[in-house]
């Protein structure tokens, strides 16, 4: 089917509540609506042309109408979504963002998804779902997609073996920049340094290690700390809860 044609035949908001597989790949796509996105239990990694992000229990996703965007579970995963109208916007922003999710909300995105919700309850759920919504902290934590050729390679070298801890020192030997131009790369197309996105990267891979049921010792040292209580204390730190207390939520 053509991009048009998919587009096209998901052009009407869809709620709905599925299960997914570990390591089930739901293939690129676009909506003609607005979608809520929340993973009661499991990880799903949701990928752009642009960058990577976590949907997770603590975590859900807003994807705004027409992004091409595809996912990838981790963990067996509850997935619920809410459509929104195109010109119905719940968060004001042109590109997909993570925002945090309370109990409260958390229950209400599950009710509002459940597929035989009379139409009136459903609207109510729903006005207070916006209200907390829009209260909400947005989450920081995005992997951009490298546009660069220099950048990217830099990045694949420390994806490849987070256990390794990359200096910036070292990654700029291996692609043949300076220090300075290094870090002036990651500053311009990702807004950070090399270190906060080494640790957005490490965070990230953790994130998805924990849905797939890995112990949280190690998951901390395949993702290069070199102490428990270092990844402890960073993933708390990033996440807002224990890397146990995550584990937990999403089902590892």
């Amino acid at each position: 089917m053509s991009e048009n044609g998919q587009a096209a035949k998901a052009a009407e908001p869809k709620d709905s509540t599925h299960a997914h597989l570990a390591g089930e790949v739901i293939g690129r796509h676009q909506h003609g609506y607005s979608q809520l996105l929340y993973v009661s239990a499991g990880v799903l990694a949701v990928q752009t042309g642009e960058a990577s992000w976590v949907a997770s229990s603590a975590r859900a996703m807003w994807i705004p109408a027409g992004i091409w965007h595809q996912h990838r579970v981790h963990g067996h995963s509850s997935v619920h979504t809410l459509g929104f109208a195109a010109h119905d916007i719940l968060l004001k922003s042109e590109t997909p963002v993570v925002v945090a999710v309370d109990a409260l909300v958390r229950e209400l995105i599950i009710a509002c998804s459940e597929p035989s919700l009379p139409q009136q309850e459903a609207r109510r759920l729903r006005a207070v779902l916006r209200d907390r919504l829009r209260r909400s902290l947005v989450e920081p934590l995005t992997l951009p997609t490298p546009n660069n050729s220099v950048l990217r390679q830099a990045c694949a070298l420390v994806a490849d073996d987070l256990q390794q801890p990359r200096t910036a020192a070292w990654l700029a030997r291996r692609i043949g920049v300076s220090e300075r131009t290094l870090a002036r790369l990651f500053r311009t197309e990702f807004g950070m340094t090399y270190p906060q996105w080494r640790t957005n990267i490490r965070v990230f891979h953790a994130m998805v290690l924990l849905a797939e049921g890995a112990s949280v010792s190690e998951t901390g040292r395949r993702c290069g700390w070199a102490t428990t209580s270092a990844f402890i204390d960073t993933f708390s730190r990033t996440m807002g809860q224990t890397p146990g207390t995550y584990r937990i939520g999403s089902g590892g």
